[in-house]
């Protein structure tokens, strides 16, 4: 088994910012949108993935949006909050993924998927949070973190699988005494996330529920989330949809509010 102090030594990884990173995101945590756009101008590589990312057709603007501080006045203190977060995520994921047929355009289209449908889902839920907005970040940096984990254990993986039909989570508890949803609390930790977001991130499993209705209730809508995106053909194809097992009885009394807002474009 891939002991506690390996796993801890990939999340510490997490995020190995530079320090016009970290000054950007302590400007944003303190609403500062001016002074974090100052920040961020400054550091080549995450002004042109800001630029890259804004200018995408899925946010629909018909001219260029070149300066930073125009596209942090666009996104607003939450969202780009949260690009910055899945700007960490782009320097964290491999240059070649091993386990999961993955590659940085299909990664990027994961960050963005999980991105707009979890603001859709709180904009729905009339929720400004700034924190609970950004927790959507912490699956994609729990896939990196589970990529390294089973690369070191690759010829255990592989007979796992070819023995029995067994979900990427079990295995990952199997071999790490840890799922990605105890993953993705260890990095709300990291990132001095508040509690509850652990608690929504562990809620969101299925399998964990919180005692806090509202926690929990957002746990339900992350799960149904969580489950619409990795079933996608890209994320099949990627073998991702392994670390989700639907629990139908969790999300029963939402589905179908869920299910109108995602036709909704």
């Amino acid at each position: 088994m891939i002991t506690n102090k390996q796993i801890e030594i990939y999340i510490e990884k997490i995020p190995p910012a530079p320090k016009a990173l970290r000054e950007t995101l302590q400007f944003l945590n303190a609403g500062e949108l001016v002074k974090a756009a100052h920040v961020a101008q400054e550091d080549r590589a995450l002004s042109t993935y800001l630029k890259v990312l804004v200018n995408k057709p899925i946010y629909g603007f018909r001219t260029e949006v070149s300066e930073v501080s125009q596209i942090f006045g666009i996104l607003g203190v939450s969202r780009s909050q949260q690009a910055v977060y899945n700007y960490m995520m782009t320097l964290l994921s491999p240059s070649k993924w091993i386990l999961f047929k993955l590659n940085r355009v299909v990664f990027y289209n994961l960050q963005a998927d999980l991105s707009m449908n979890w603001q859709k889902i709180l904009l729905h839920l009339d929720i400004e949070d700034r924190d609970i907005l950004s927790s959507i970040s912490l699956l994609p940096a729990s896939i990196i973190v589970s990529e390294a984990l089973f690369c070191e254990r690759k010829k255990d993986v592989d007979i796992l699988r070819s023995v029995n039909p067994i979900d990427l989570n079990t295995i990952l508890q199997r071999l790490c005494g840890i799922d990605l949803f105890g993953i993705c609390e260890k990095i709300a930790q990291k990132w001095e996330m508040s509690q509850s977001i652990s608690e929504i991130v562990l809620a969101s499993s299925g399998l964990r529920p919180a005692s806090d209705q509202q926690i929990n209730q957002l746990g339900k809508w992350m799960h149904l989330l969580l489950f619409y995106t990795l079933s996608q053909p890209k994320y099949i194809e990627a073998e991702l949809n392994d670390f989700i097992d639907f629990q139908i009885a969790y999300v029963e009394d939402i589905y179908e509010n869920f299910s109108t807002l995602m036709e909704i474009s």
